[in-house]
């Protein structure tokens, strides 16, 4: 490996929302791309990097010991946090999964997870749920970002652990439905990916919908699938009057 790591979009995004000078263990870490980046940028004074797959591990080890980064970046086999101990990082990355693994990362050792000061998130599905978790865990949402690449949107969130009054207060993350969709930043901010799977979404459920009217008489399944895809149509185009009111107000 020539030269300094570069990221892609969707890992630049995560090591951007790292506060600068904390440790960082990174969960998930894959071929170890962000970890080194993290160190080589002076971003991170040391980084955990763990995986629970040996190969990608193996992969990232030799990539820290080409970037020289061995005093700074540790290497562990780890299923989720259970090789982390309390105190060992501030910040905590977890990326490059479904939310559903997530969540269950998050709590199956909810004192780990609660040590950090901050979480960087980038759950690859069931966003919507992952987003309710949070908020029912007592984590608030501190800052959001959306990145297109390679054919795909990836949220990322940076939340922190409040207790759930706190959590439960519209500054710290309070969602209703539109904003656990979507996300109560990306809504606020007006964000231009957001607005942009917005309209793919309700483009594809719009086709989707119009496919199943003529056989929605024949199935109860297809009419039930209808109308979740009605519900759906609505909270799209709920979300984008927001850009339009933006537009408006502009003339």
């Amino acid at each position: 490996m020539a030269g300094r790591v570069s990221l892609s979009a969707r890992l630049k995004a995560l090591a951007d929302m790292v506060t600068r000078g904390n440790r960082v263990c990174d969960v998930g870490c894959d071929h170890g791309y962000l970890s080194i980046y993290l160190a080589e940028q002076k971003i991170s004074p040391g980084v955990l990097a763990m995986d629970v797959r040996e190969g990608p591990l193996g992969q990232a080890r030799e990539h820290v010991a080409l970037a020289g980064l061995g005093d700074y970046i540790a290497l562990r086999l780890s299923d989720g946090l259970t090789a982390f101990e309390i105190g060992q990082a501030q910040t905590l990355v977890c990326a490059g999964m479904g939310g559903r693994l997530m969540e269950r990362i998050l709590a199956r050792e909810p004192d780990k997870s609660r040590s950090f000061e901050e979480l960087i998130l980038q759950p690859q599905s069931e966003i919507a749920a992952f987003r309710r978790f949070l908020k029912k865990e007592g984590y608030s949402i501190l800052r959001e970002d959306m990145i297109w690449e390679d054919g795909k949107f990836y949220p990322v969130i940076k939340a922190s652990f409040s207790g759930p009054e706190s959590a439960s207060g519209q500054e710290t993350g309070q969602c209703g439905e539109l904003e656990e969709r979507f996300g109560p930043y990306l809504l606020k901010v007006r964000h231009p990916v957001l607005c942009e799977y917005l309209k793919r979404e309700r483009e594809s459920a719009r086709t989707l919908a119009d496919a199943l009217k003529e056989k929605a008489q024949e199935s109860g399944r297809t009419a039930g699938r209808l109308l979740e895809l009605t519900e759906e149509i609505g909270y799209l185009e709920q979300a984008l009057r927001l850009w339009d009111t933006d537009a408006a107000a502009s003339d």
